[in-house]
């Protein structure tokens, strides 16, 4: 019995480990990519309005809020019409941290993924590019290339590529990089919380 608890702890401090870990990584690479972007700015590569506008703040919250929906929506119908041997459990053991770890832990991993292929590789795309359609694509397909645990089951790439290809387009909208950002945060938050607590699970689990 005794035993038996040592391995539970054990478990449990592996799994803390492992989401402290990916906290603290997620938050180096967030600061490493906030310095890209105050440098890009400062020589001029890209303005702080194209980065950081707030010149029409009702449309940037409408169309965040109307990103948000219709991306849960979306991850809600892949997951009950996708049988459950096409879906990547990577993201399982995340579901049983506390409420707290979850959303440190997606607040840090959104805040990251959105300065690195948002703020920084599509503006720089959209600089030399200037067609701004062709810099989310690129900019998404990096982004699918970026998450290669998903290669194994290539359904999963839709997943991400859908989100990946609104991100870009409402950071178009707004020129606001919190716009993709709180979209993403909020998509990866309540598809997480709704797996936890039981309200939706995989097809043929």
């Amino acid at each position: 019995m005794q035993q038996t608890e040592n391995q539970s702890q054990t478990k449990n401090t592996k799994k803390d480990f492992k989401t402290k870990d990916a906290i603290i990584v997620f938050t180096s690479f967030a600061l490493v990519c906030a310095a890209i972007i105050i440098v890009l700015i400062v020589y001029d590569v890209f303005t702080i309005q194209k980065f950081l506008s707030f010149n029409d703040p009702t449309i940037m919250l409408i169309g965040v809020a109307a990103a948000s929906s219709g991306l849960i929506v979306f991850g809600i119908i892949l997951t009950v019409f996708i049988p459950s041997i096409y879906i990547d459990d990577t993201n399982k053991s995340y579901q049983n941290d506390s409420l707290l770890g979850i959303v440190v832990f997606m607040f840090l991993a959104a805040l990251f993924e959105e300065l690195l292929f948002r703020g920084i590789i599509q503006n720089v795309l959209f600089v030399f590019i200037e067609q701004q359609w062709t810099a989310i694509i690129i900019a998404t397909l990096l982004f699918l290339a970026f998450h290669t645990q998903y290669f194994k089951k290539p359904v999963m790439l839709l997943n991400i590529s859908v989100p990946s290809l609104v991100f870009g387009w409402i950071y178009v909208e707004t020129s606001n990089i919190l716009a993709p950002f709180f979209v993403h945060f909020t998509m990866n938050v309540v598809m997480t919380l709704l797996f936890k607590y039981k309200l939706l699970s995989i097809n043929g689990q």
